[in-house]
C-alpha cells in the first residue's frame, strides 16, 4: 500500500474529530436557548403548551439550519 494513502487515513480521524468539535461549539447557543426555554417552562415563566413548544422548536431549528447549514442538528 502507498505510504501517502496510509497517512491520509491517519489524518482523516483527527480531521473528523475537529469538525465534530467545531460543530458542537457552533451549536452551543442553540442548545442554550433550548435549555433556557425548558427551564422557563418548568419554573412557570412560560405556560406549558405543546403547541407553543412545537412552534419554538420549529423556529429555533429553522434558525439553526439557516445559520449553521450542514452543521445544524438533524432532528
Amino acid at each position: 500500500m502507498n505510504i501517502a494513502t496510509e497517512n491520509h487515513r491517519d489524518l482523516k480521524l483527527p480531521a473528523n474529530a475537529i469538525l465534530g468539535a467545531s460543530a458542537a461549539v457552533l451549536a452551543l447557543p442553540f442548545e442554550i436557548a433550548r435549555e433556557a426555554y425548558a427551564k422557563a417552562v418548568r419554573s412557570g415563566l412560560i405556560q406549558d403548551s405543546l403547541l407553543a413548544s412545537a412552534r419554538y422548536s420549529r423556529d429555533l431549528s429553522a434558525s439553526e439550519k439557516l445559520i449553521l447549514g450542514p452543521w445544524a442538528r438533524s432532528c
